[in-house]
């Protein structure tokens, strides 16, 4: 028995070619599956989401107020965003992202979440480079910011992102953030020691967390890292 695949949208953008896929797999029987890519670099699955929702839930978690202004940094298949309306605190949510077909996705409901965004008017889908925002925007004094982008601080999607990770760029990111505000943040793999390190040199605190998932592709179990600290 084969697969069923079906590339629906192809675009390219300036930092490498986009398609979004969605295939079945026998395993899986009827489940659709969606599949980004940017260039070489497989981004997404909606297969296993289990670190992006962790993101949301962990990062807002540690947050201890009401009426929360929230940015998430990284749109994807919507995951960290629909989570974070979860949260009956939220009182508005905005959803950054770099490329505009990324955003045309969940506006045309080509994707799954897409539906559950639109119809929530807490949430707003604003296309931009998160990273330049952070760093040349007016302060806007914010409660939690989740960023769920590159792979790793040291794994990134584009050069021009690095500077983020360093001591000074996470230092500009925290001006947005209010007294008490939280930055969360995923990546693939086992936290890194030298980022929650720098992490809390930069902030008040900062601990990382480890989420394992299963992954019925290797028939094991995959992991990835939720990186909280509080200003």
């Amino acid at each position: 028995m084969g697969f069923l695949y079906e590339q629906l949208d192809f675009q390219r953008t300036p930092i490498g070619d986009l398609m979004l896929r969605r295939r079945r797999m026998p395993l899986f029987g009827d489940t659709d599956i969606y599949e980004v890519k940017l260039g070489e670099d497989f981004l997404m699955t909606s297969l296993f989401h289990e670190a992006e929702s962790q993101l949301s839930i962990l990062g807002l978690a540690a947050v201890e107020r009401d009426d929360l202004d929230v940015v998430v940094g990284g749109l994807g298949l919507g995951y960290t965003a629909v989570e974070a309306l979860k949260d009956p605190r939220v009182a508005s949510l905005t959803v950054v992202d770099f490329l505009q077909p990324v955003i045309g996705w969940h506006q045309s409901e080509l994707v799954p979440l897409g539906k559950t965004l639109n119809e929530d008017p807490r949430c707003r889908l604003m296309q931009a480079d998160f990273f330049a925002l952070m760093r040349h925007a007016p302060e806007r004094q914010l409660d939690a910011i989740l960023l769920d982008i590159d792979h790793t601080p040291t794994n990134v999607l584009h050069q021009s992102n690095t500077h983020f990770y360093t001591e000074e760029g996470l230092a500009e990111m925290a001006r947005h953030l209010k007294p008490g505000g939280v930055f969360a943040m995923w990546a693939d793999g086992r936290p890194e020691a030298f980022f929650t390190q720098r992490l809390d040199r930069v902030f008040r605190s900062a601990e990382s967390h480890v989420i394992e998932f299963d992954n019925p592709i290797t028939e094991g179990t995959s992991v990835g890292a939720v990186y909280v600290a509080r200003i």
